[in-house]
């Protein structure tokens, strides 16, 4: 059986890192058994779906290395829908019910009240057909309930281990509206079904939900795919990401300077019993990828962290990765640029303030000791410049001066580059120039 996954976002705003985790595991999954990945659009709800919002999702799985091989939208396929709907009436397993919400809510209260849980009470299913026929002159129209069938729903979670849920426990899902339209719930399980989703690798937010499903499954003598439900990502700070994720944006990760396999590679493997460590291509992400890994503790997402990996990344890209990047940044001083400031880069555009420090001494501390500059003047090297220049230059600055480390070093770099910090002056000074230099140390 070929194994056939499904990433189903709702294109009613930028995925996350959220949704982005779940859309990586899945990916990771189809390329570890060479599968197939559906990209599924729930886009039931018209007044919020947008096909901006479907261009920018697609944009951003591509930006991080995921190519869907099928697109599918649910809102083409309602025919489909309304013919399982019919189905589940003719069984009756889907029936109407007319009570307004404040009426359910008033219930459950009371049943709180008592000590009860608060689930449905299935007084619909009590209403004959001339008290359907008066509740719908009123001008109600009902909205469908499934009939759970009140069973242990039993499944082996790929990440969780064996699940057992009650249906007895839950309330019977609402699967279409008062106007007709689908929750998620019934469309969902159509689409698994004629697709042949074979896994679904989904948060553990769905976990209640997946026994809801396989009831369906089975009233609609459909096969259930296996599932696996990840833990949630919280913050550094152990806490929901909920009400951060506006910020987390793939979207506004990309704006930041992040590289795609920096967010790929940490998204993969929080949670994980493997290291975060960056991967520079998703076929060595795959390698070790296995569902066992992931911990059913929550994961924890820390933006620093993040960042870091970012930086790890971008230490070892070699120049012919970079060199289209480095150019919009109007940077076009070779291989030999990039290695020497590769290491004291976050993101790629970094980059910027060093091919400055190249270019012109950024104005940041003053230099001080001014006859120990002059003397370091008088004893530069001449040309041509190679990577040894500065050992020749420190060496006789050394004799001459008996100044060594910090004393030596700190004033010629403050002198040159502004900073106090940056890449190792033996790979700058080649880039600078023996002229540039000269000039700095002068003015």
């Amino acid at each position: 059986m070929t194994v056939t996954v499904r990433f189903a976002p709702s294109p009613t705003g930028r995925i996350h890192i959220g949704n982005a985790r779940t859309a990586i595991l899945n990916w990771l999954f189809r390329l570890k058994h060479k599968g197939v990945f559906i990209l599924r659009y729930d886009d039931t709800d018209a007044d919020r779906s947008t096909q901006e919002f479907a261009d920018a999702i697609l944009r951003d799985l591509r930006w991080m290395g995921i190519e869907p091989d099928r697109i599918e939208h649910q809102s083409k396929r309602f025919t489909r829908y309304n013919e399982a709907a019919q189905r589940l009436k003719d069984l009756g397993l889907l029936y109407p019910c007319y009570e307004a919400a404040d009426e359910i809510e008033r219930r459950r209260k009371r049943q709180l009240g008592r000590g009860l849980p608060p689930i449905y009470d299935r007084a619909a299913l009590k209403l004959g057909p001339d008290e359907r026929r008066v509740l719908e002159a009123e001008g109600r129209r009902p909205h469908w309930r499934f009939k759970l069938a009140h069973r242990m729903v039993s499944w082996d979670d790929q990440i969780r281990g064996p699940q057992h849920i009650d249906t007895s426990s839950l309330s019977d899902p609402v699967l279409v509206r008062e106007d007709g339209s689908y929750l998620y719930t019934l469309p969902s399980a159509v689409d698994d079904i004629d697709f042949g989703i074979s896994q679904v690798i989904r948060g553990e937010d769905h976990v209640v939900n997946t026994a809801v499903q396989i009831e369906i499954f089975e009233a609609l003598k459909g096969s259930a795919p296996q599932f696996a439900h990840h833990s949630l990502l919280t913050g550094a700070d152990g806490k929901g990401l909920s009400k951060r994720l506006g910020s987390l944006s793939i979207d506004d990760l990309r704006a930041s300077g992040l590289e795609p396999m920096a967010v790929v590679s940490h998204a993969a493997l929080l949670g994980t019993s493997d290291a975060i460590v960056p991967h520079r291509h998703m076929e060595s992400l795959v390698e070790k990828f296995e569902l066992s890994k992931l911990s059913r503790a929550p994961a924890r997402f820390d933006e620093a962290e993040l960042r870091s990996l970012n930086a790890k990344l971008l230490h070892s890209v070699p120049y012919e990765e970079v060199v289209h990047e480095l150019r919009a940044l109007g940077i076009e001083d070779g291989p030999r640029f990039w290695e020497a400031v590769r290491g004291n880069l976050t993101t790629i555009s970094d980059a910027k303030q060093w091919h400055d420090v190249v270019h012109r001494r950024l104005p940041g501390a003053e230099a001080k000791d001014r006859e120990f500059l002059m003397e370091a003047m008088r004893l530069l090297p001449p040309e041509p410049w190679d990577s040894g220049v500065w050992q020749r230059w420190s060496g006789a600055l050394k004799e001459k001066t008996g100044r060594k480390g910090k004393d030596l070093f700190r004033p010629l770099r403050l002198a040159l580059t502004g900073l106090d910090h940056g890449p190792e002056l033996a790979a700058l000074l080649p880039l600078i120039g023996r002229a540039e230099v000269e000039r700095r140390l002068s003015s």
